[in-house]
């Protein structure tokens, strides 16, 4: 098991990927370097082991991908996660890994929209994108994240050992901070610089379709971890829909003792029901979620004594 392990996720980055690993190295010089090359067809995988890093194959394409396999095969006290664009100065690796190590802290994440990010990214669209993402999960999750998609994070060996990796691609960041929060584990924000691609360095991150993505994975997760309220808002919505349109009905049939729409009757009463069967999903589903959440501390339990076993045998 290592101290701390460095994981670098690539794809075609032969441009930064050298000053990457020597910036970690400097930064972090107990540290292993990990660099995960991803079909990477510009060298990166070479150039990243004449730097001195440990350098493996991800042949699934995808950033998430990657991390399931780091997270797979790779045990550590503490795990630096960063991007090989050079984005990330790591002069605040040291405090990050600290606070793992010390305040057993299950994940750090590097805020970078407290600090330079808006000033140094060019992309407009991205900046309104991180933006709409920390706003949505923070209100659906009750949380006080600052930076949700940050691809620079510190993570604990319990959090990376009962992480299930479902993304494939760049929602996975946003897959992470849901987890940790849903999970209630240990959270710390670190405000960290940004600075843009360097000249000639070009993003795989797509705004609009990786954006999309991204927001279908809030609504995907915010079911699968919030079924009480999700189905609880559409069953609210259709009994609202189901009470405005009977209230004509039921005032005429005052009036007259006749009832004349029975068609729009109908529709009330099985709109009515739709929201029955929602509002009993969503319990249903509530009452499996807690179930799942005990089973989760119990496999938490188990990976805290799988990493005490292995760092009493380094």
């Amino acid at each position: 098991m290592d101290r701390i392990a460095v994981l670098i996720p690539c794809y075609n980055e032969a441009q930064t990927i050298e000053k990457v690993v020597t910036d970690a190295r400097a930064a972090l010089p107990d540290a292993v370097i990990y660099v995960y090359d991803n079909n990477s067809a510009d060298g990166t995988g070479e150039i990243a082991k004449a730097a001195g890093a440990i350098v493996r194959r991800e042949y699934m394409q995808g950033k998430g991908n990657v991390i399931r396999r780091m997270f797979r095969e790779i045990d550590a006290e503490c795990y630096l996660m960063i991007d090989g664009d050079d984005t990330y100065p790591l002069n605040c690796a040291a405090e990050m890994v600290d606070k793992v190590l010390s305040r057993k802290t299950d994940m750090v994440i590097g805020d970078r929209l407290s600090s330079t990010y808006f000033t140094q990214n060019k992309r407009p669209f991205h900046n309104f994108g991180n933006s709409l993402v920390r706003s949505s999960i923070n209100c659906l999750f009750h949380s006080d994240i600052k930076d949700i998609m940050t691809g620079y994070r510190a993570f604990s060996y319990n959090f990376v050992k009962t992480f299930p990796v479902l993304s494939r691609g760049f929602e996975i960041e946003t897959e992470m901070t849901i987890h940790a929060v849903y999970n209630h584990m240990q959270l710390e924000n670190v405000v960290v610089d940004y600075r843009d691609r360097p000249e000639g360095s070009v993003s795989k991150l797509s705004t609009y379709s990786d954006g999309l993505k991204v927001l279908r994975m809030i609504i995907r997760l915010f079911k699968n971890y919030k079924p009480m309220a999700f189905y609880g808002l559409f069953s609210f919505v259709l009994f609202a829909f189901a009470i405005g349109f009977f209230i004509p009905v039921f005032g005429e049939f005052l009036r007259t003792g006749l009832v004349l729409k029975f068609p729009t009757l109908f529709v009330c009463c099985f709109t009515a029901l739709a929201g029955i069967i929602s509002l009993f999903s969503g319990l249903i589903l509530s009452n499996m979620n807690e179930k799942n959440r005990r089973d989760f501390e119990i496999t938490l339990m188990e990976a805290d004594s799988q990493f005490r076993v292995k760092k009493e045998c380094r």
